[in-house]
């Protein structure tokens, strides 16, 4: 390489990261973002809670569905092209769901744009390995992590300004804004690379896998809605299985599987996927019901929704990066089930606070929930390749990946019909039963933040005893979060611990020599 082609390559390194750090930046602002805007887009499109929450879901899905499969058609048709690719399809899509006409429309196109989102990320990351070498490249990276944690930080407060000022259709909007700079002065700058190891995409493993995961979070959503016991709910529940399995039978038997289903015989690689389900549990579900709760049930408007957001998620702009320098001297195990301990007893104080106490006592536990959620946010992704043989560390990191996002859109999908469910319970009991048709659409405009469509279905109630039906549920399914959180936690540490104590001894014998 002559002197000034490493000159240019030396010029160029920052306009790449500072493409695909805006890049990152873009992923969670289209997480957080329409969390807050899903009330102000069910008074303007209508819909069911169900139609509604796949404004959110469709993207998780099909973002965790696909990452995997966009990293390797990455590989083989260029890091730099599939990275253009997926900026200019998700600005495309931005664009195109600022004018959704629809929820159902709006829902495909979500889909279509975590698609995008995916091949965006797999192009970018690989890209950014490829441009950086030694040290470069652990800084490259990090500021990646920290676009993300900025993302999730400041995402509800610009989401609730954009929907309050300019409207919700802003937020998407805002996507394609951002896209634009990274399309004209960082793709220009990348260099094109390929593995030319590369041999293709696991089709039949990501369509059965996708169709599972698909399935299972529709079943779960429309639980509360048809019963368990119908017959639609069933067929939704049963066909997810068949998927898996099929799914599970493609895995064992194509050469390059999409996941490499025996890494799950290490029993610290295994206790490493609990920890993203933990933080589902209770980072990602909060992050994104707590909106819905506070601008239906608490009446707060969406700026004031938004910055109130900002106790949850500012911590993981700041703690991840403490976690890594204090696990120089905390095994990680122990580390982050110190963490989820900390968010669960958030979780639980949080429980406890009725609708209508006021900020400030929702704003303390919220912080605490995400001071302890950013210790294993911090750690989780090194140990995901930490704990398996190095040169397996690549199928390690994409299944982490693809278990952490689809737990999320489970985790996610849960919650939200348990608290349908039991806010149906609960307002049964005041309402009477010869309002059961009436309750259950009061129950799933409250689940959309529609608090004047609950009073009109349910006038003898009142907002009070609405918001508070509601509160209760809500306060029950964040007593479900505490636990499933422990749960992780312990089951986390209990496979993780062996190998920060055999860490331990190698250190002390590595002292005593």
């Amino acid at each position: 390489m002559t002197a000034r082609a490493v000159s240019d390559d030396a010029a160029n390194g920052p306009w790449v990261l500072g493409a695909v750090c805006l890049a990152g930046l873009m992923m969670p602002l289209s997480f957080t973002g329409p969390a807050v805007a899903l009330p102000a887009i069910g008074r303007e499109l209508g819909g069911s809670p169900v139609a509604l929450a796949w404004v959110v879901n469709a993207f998780v899905l099909s973002f965790g569905s696909f990452v995997m499969a966009a990293g390797a058609l990455a590989d083989q048709l260029g890091r730099k092209r599939m990275f253009a690719i997926g900026v200019a399809g998700f600005a495309l899509l931005s664009l195109v769901l600022g004018f959704a006409p629809t929820v159902v429309a709006l829902d495909l196109l979500r889909g279509a744009q975590g698609v995008a989102a995916a091949i965006a990320m797999a192009g970018g990351a690989a890209s950014l390995a490829q441009e950086f070498e030694g040290p470069a490249r652990t800084r490259a990276f990090s500021l990646l992590g920290t676009s993300f944690g900025v993302g999730l930080a400041f995402g509800p407060i610009l989401a609730g300004v954009l929907v309050e000022t300019l409207g919700w259709r802003a937020i998407f909007l805002a996507g394609a804004a951002i896209a634009a700079p990274v399309l004209l002065f960082g793709v220009p700058r990348m260099r094109e690379s390929r593995d030319p190891g590369a041999i293709g995409v696991d089709w039949p493993g990501l369509f059965s896998f996708t169709a599972a995961l698909g399935l299972l979070t529709f079943g779960i959503m429309q639980g509360p809605q048809d019963g368990w016991g119908s017959p639609v709910v069933l067929a939704l529940l049963l066909g997810a299985v068949a998927m898996l399995a099929l799914f599970i039978a493609v895995e064992t038997r194509v050469q390059r599987p999409m996941l490499d289903l025996s890494l799950f015989r290490y029993p610290r690689f295994v206790g490493v996927q609990f920890l993203p389900i933990a933080t589902a549990v209770c980072f990602v579900v909060p992050l994104v019901l707590l909106p819905v709760r506070f601008i239906g049930a608490e009446g707060m408007s969406e700026i004031e929704a938004g910055g109130l957001m900002i106790a949850l998620s500012a911590p993981m702009a700041v703690v991840p990066f403490l976690a890594g320098m204090l696990a120089r001297r905390i095994p990680a195990a122990v580390l982050s089930a110190i963490g989820l301990v900390i968010a669960a007893l958030g979780l639980g104080w949080l429980a406890a606070v009725p609708v209508g106490t006021g900020v400030a006592a929702l704003a303390l536990p919220m912080l605490v929930i995400g001071i302890g959620t950013g210790l294993p946010w911090g750690l989780m992704d090194d140990l995901s390749v930490s704990v398996v043989p190095r040169e397996r560390a690549g199928m390690a990191t994409g299944i982490f990946s693809t278990m952490r996002v689809a737990g999320e859109a489970l985790a996610i999908a849960a919650a939200g019909a348990l608290v349908v469910a039991l806010g149906q319970s609960g307002l049964r009991g005041v309402a009477g039963e010869g309002a059961g048709a009436r309750v259950a659409d009061a129950v799933n405009a409250l689940a959309g933040g529609d608090m004047g469509r609950a009073e009109a279905l349910l006038p003898g109630l009142g907002r009070a005893a609405l918001a508070q039906a509601y509160g209760g549920a809500f306060q029950a399914m964040l007593a479900v979060l505490v636990a499933g959180t422990l749960i992780a936690a312990l089951v986390a540490y209990a496979l993780l611990r062996r190998r920060d104590r055999r860490q331990a001894v190698d250190h002390a014998e590595a002292c005593e020599a």
